[in-house]
């Protein structure tokens, strides 16, 4: 059933986060935490984006390179990339070199950009009311009503490579939902 496991310092932690010192980190210090900006918050969705079809740990360990190929995340920078910077992307070794996940995120940023409100207040709009913890991995949904409709509005803003699934993993990424298991010392952090 995948309950709380004790981690190498003896704390309980959702035993994804034990399988490599990168999701060890991850897990702890960000995963469910509460992300705010427009800048965190575009570069999460690329993330997820890319991750689409992959694990995790593979976008993971290329974050940093990630980073210097799509300008830290900036969408007026993003935006403007044309054919150069595709091939540029496309030839990087260091990214998911993925042609549709790339124009995706060039799209993405320019849809960022149209937003009124923003990228944090649409994204926020659809944090739903805090459920029970999950007590096992069992109990961690893959997808919600909320990230339905959280997708559904960013595609018709928009953007692109935002299915239900995608949406929940950035809700659950950015904090909108705390699914770090009952037992896990991160639960609330």
């Amino acid at each position: 059933m995948s309950a709380a496991l004790p981690g190498p310092d003896g704390l309980l932690r959702c035993p994804w986060g034990l399988s490599a010192p990168d999701y060890l980190a991850y897990h702890d210090e960000e995963w469910g935490r509460p992300v705010h900006g427009e800048q965190p918050l575009y570069e999460r969705l690329c993330l997820e984006a890319f991750q689409s079809g992959l694990s995790w740990i593979t976008i993971l360990r290329r974050r940093e390179t990630f980073r210097k190929a799509f300008a830290d995340f900036d969408p007026a920078v993003v935006a403007r990339y044309g054919d150069a910077d595709i091939e540029r992307l496309m030839a990087d070794p260091g990214i998911i070199r993925n042609r549709a996940k790339v124009l995706a995120a060039i799209a993405n940023a320019t849809a960022v950009l149209a937003l009124d409100g923003g990228l944090d207040t649409l994204v926020w709009s659809f944090a739903p009311e805090p459920g029970p913890a999950p007590r096992t991995l069992a109990d961690v949904p893959a997808v919600t009503p909320e990230s339905t409709a959280l997708a559904k509005e960013l595609k018709r803003r928009g953007f692109r490579f935002v299915g239900p699934t995608t949406a929940y993993a950035l809700m659950q990424a950015c904090g909108l939902v705390d699914d770090h298991l009952a037992d896990c010392h991160a639960r609330g952090a």
